[in-house]
């Protein structure tokens, strides 16, 4: 069985520290019309196709968040195709358009088991 690799998508403004009890790494930290939004897409793009799962952690702004809606469209693209979970930070979160009817995979909770059961249960966007 191949290794599981998880790109995680996460508003930076409002859900860094949840992000990092699950992992360190580091991701875009300005806008998505910037002058510097193509470098950083191709390397988005590029850490994507390495990864098996997008999980993204749905926190209050992430339902408008630009970066969280370009990462999971790139997630669905053909070029792409990797598997889809999330977890919801309060049940009062609005959902990003893009997790709707997709067969988005969800943790009930933010604890390492549900997070992980949701990831054994994801499946490719579509």
């Amino acid at each position: 069985m191949a290794k599981t690799k998880v790109f995680v998508s996460y508003d930076h403004s409002e859900d860094a520290s949840y992000k990092y009890l699950l992992f360190d790494s580091r991701g875009p930290n300005i806008p998505i019309d910037s002058d510097n939004s193509a470098v950083i897409k191709a390397s988005l793009t590029k850490l994507l196709k390495s990864a098996t799962h997008l999980l993204v952690i749905v926190g209050e702004k992430s339902s408008t968040s630009d970066w969280i809606a370009w990462e999971i469209a790139r997630a669905k693209q053909d070029d792409v195709k990797i598997k889809l979970a999330a977890v919801k930070l309060n049940k009062a979160n609005i959902t990003p358009a893009g997790l709707l009817n997709v067969g988005t995979s969800w943790a009930t909770s933010f604890e390492r088991d549900r997070i992980v059961d949701a990831l054994k249960e994801a499946k490719v966007g579509y």
